[in-house]
């Protein structure tokens, strides 16, 4: 897709983007992770439901 930037504001952004500060090294995205923990919150929060629903009634 071609840029709708005139090319002298293209070159600013490029430099601007390139520059060491913006250079973040970020580790893969693990699926797995986010998934695990999901479930043990859902299992955790259904566990504390549970435990207080006994204490009520």
């Amino acid at each position: 897709m071609p840029s709708r930037l005139n090319p002298d504001d293209q070159q600013r952004v490029e430099q601007y983007l390139s520059a060491p500060q913006h250079q973040v090294q970020r580790q893969p995205f693990k699926v797995w992770r986010l998934l695990l923990i999901i479930v043990f919150i859902v299992i955790g929060l259904g566990l504390l439901s549970r435990f207080l629903s006994r204490l009520v009634l």
